[in-house]
């Protein structure tokens, strides 16, 4: 049975505040990624975790595909991506994949996948087909992966790693005090850093994101940042939670644009190398601008 935290939380429901207002879809760019994406019987975290950025990153002709279908394995109390038991695995998805990316044209992708707990590999062979197969068709293409953990395990990391993606990413989420809120066991937060400790050690370009608002303080936010850098993580991004229904985890606090911005200059002089704070920052939003800013400095 499914938590809730409207009852735990004892909280108001408030009114989102006004920088918290995506741009709508609009341009026939975004219609036509829309098409695309069905036609070729795509699913895009955009749609399924139901970002904010939708609208102005498919005009863009931009898109985040997730890969290993659409329903996860893990029952996280943040995440609006559908839950239960998984499709039959697609094996012509990275050929899928690769299409939509000629179609689009696309210089950067992202491919991110639900967690799937059910498969051997925890589906890495497909997001290192997928990546391999994009960079065979046009090797200047850069490719990130945002993968989950993998239960930790290094074989399935490296399988990923040998596909050479440009930049290795691994949301660790939130504070470690707040894992067990989220329904995830405290004990995935350091298997969370190890993922991302291993990555770098491999040599890959190390990427991870927060979100506020769940009821963390600014120490704890530090200390968690500490840890990422002390664990290899080049890159940040930090965005403001957003309760996706009365099922999931409420909104403890809305920070404003000024305290994303003191968030980014902390993670900045405890060392990554960049960082995209802001209240409607997701994991890949502006992921190509946020590589060419540290091409070459790694």
């Amino acid at each position: 049975m499914a938590p809730d935290y409207k009852e735990k939380s004892g909280l108001d429901y408030q009114k989102k505040p006004s920088w918290l207002k995506g741009k709508l879809p609009s341009h026939s760019a975004c219609f036509q990624v829309a098409e695309l994406l069905k036609k070729q019987n795509l699913h895009t975290i955009c749609e399924s975790a139901r970002c904010p950025n939708l609208g102005e990153c498919w005009e863009r002709r931009t898109a985040t595909f997730l890969i290993l279908g659409n329903i996860c394995t893990r029952n996280c109390g943040f995440c609006a991506v559908p839950k239960g038991q998984p499709e039959q695995l697609n094996e012509h998805e990275p050929e899928a994949v690769l299409e939509a990316v000629k179609e689009m044209g696309l210089k950067y992708v992202v491919l991110t996948s639900v967690t799937r707990d059910d498969l051997p590999d925890g589906g890495a062979e497909i997001f290192a087909r997928t990546t391999r197969l994009i960079k065979d068709f046009n090797p200047e293409i850069r490719v990130e992966v945002l993968i989950p953990d993998f239960k930790g395990k290094a074989e399935p990391l490296f399988k990923v790693l040998s596909s050479m993606p440009d930049i290795l990413n691994h949301n660790l989420e939130t504070v470690e005090r707040i894992y067990p809120l989220i329904n995830r066991p405290a004990a995935n937060y350091r298997r969370s850093l190890q993922v991302i400790k291993m990555a770098k050690d491999y040599g890959a370009i190390t990427k991870s994101g927060l979100m506020v608002g769940l009821g963390e303080i600014m120490d704890e936010l530090k200390q968690t940042m500490r840890e990422l850098r002390e664990h290899g993580c080049d890159l940040l991004t930090i965005g403001q939670y957003l309760q996706p229904s009365l099922k999931h985890q409420p909104v403890r606090r809305y920070y404003t644009p000024e305290e994303f911005d003191q968030l980014r200059e902390m993670a900045l002089e405890l060392g990554f190398l960049e960082v995209v704070s802001g209240p409607l920052v997701r994991s890949s939003y502006l992921a190509d601008k946020l590589f060419s800013s540290v091409k070459g400095r790694n």
